[in-house]
């Protein structure tokens, strides 16, 4: 799974448009979700600091879940933006999640024990589990 990785909002535009999920590394504006948005048709999640979460409008929230974009609360530990435009959540981790979720195991169950192994966030970690549960 890869995460786009987009430093400033001058890199909107130049987005792919087939992107899915993209990690927003600066304190975006109402007007820079919707430009993502409509740079990005297909996306389904975006992924904000924890600190940049808590100063998003309400209304940017109830417009995205309109949309079917679901937005995780998480950084991306340890990526640098020199060296690759993408966080890769590796395979491995991904069919451990596929796997405990498939048991039916509790998703709070699933974050804690992937948490331990991988640097994910807790949010990223439920949003793979369903979605991969869902697929």
């Amino acid at each position: 799974m890869r995460i786009r990785v987009v430093s400033s909002r001058n890199e909107i535009t130049n987005l792919n448009s087939n992107e899915k999920m993209v990690h927003l590394a600066f304190r975006a504006s109402n007007v820079d979700f919707l430009n993502l948005m409509q740079r990005c048709p297909r996306l389904r999640a975006i992924q904000v600091p924890k600190s940049y979460l808590k100063t998003m409008s309400d209304a940017i929230h109830g417009f995205l879940e309109m949309q079917g974009i679901e937005l995780l609360e998480g950084d991306v530990w340890g990526h640098r933006k020199d060296l690759d435009e993408y966080f890769t959540v590796d395979a491995t981790t991904l069919e451990e999640i596929r796997s405990l979720a498939s048991t039916g195991a509790n998703l709070d169950d699933v974050t804690s024990q992937i948490q331990k192994k991988a640097r994910l966030g807790p949010d990223l970690i439920k949003y793979i589990a369903k979605s991969k549960a869902m697929a």
